[in-house]
């Protein structure tokens, strides 16, 4: 019962902590680009909510290149890190960018808690679907 218990708690740490990797990658890919094309002064959030929805997806189907497998042992409550682990990913990405901000420095919008969940979900959907 033990190791159940642990097993609930370790799963969906570790998907988030894979996906906050993920969003780090993305957001140095995404800084990198930053310095070669200008960002419109308008921005259209459903459109960059179904960016980030697709790069996850991307990044995820890419992930399960590298890692197969599940990352931990999946728990008796199947799915449950569908969405605990994007809501971690997405306060860890919005604590990040107010990290920056408060540095004076310029935060992505997939540092947010909304961009940063969408791209989190799209993740953990394929990870959940396809790994093995």
């Amino acid at each position: 019962m033990i190791l159940e218990l642990i097993g609930l708690i370790l799963e969906p740490l570790l998907e988030a902590l894979f996906e906050f990797l993920a969003a780090a990658v993305a957001d140095l890919i995404l800084r990198f680009l930053r310095k070669f094309f200008e960002p419109p002064e308008t921005q259209n959030s459903l459109l960059a909510t179904t960016s980030y929805a697709v790069f996850g997806v991307a990044l995820g189907g890419l992930s399960l290149v590298v890692f197969p497998h599940r990352l931990a042992h999946p728990s008796r409550i199947h799915g449950a890190s569908l969405i605990i682990s994007p809501v971690i990913t997405g306060a860890l990405l919005s604590w990040t960018g107010a990290l920056l901000r408060k540095r004076n420095k310029k935060a992505m919008q997939i540092e947010s808690f909304g961009y940063g969940f969408v791209f989190a979900v799209g993740i953990a959907l394929v990870r959940f679907f396809f790994a093995k």
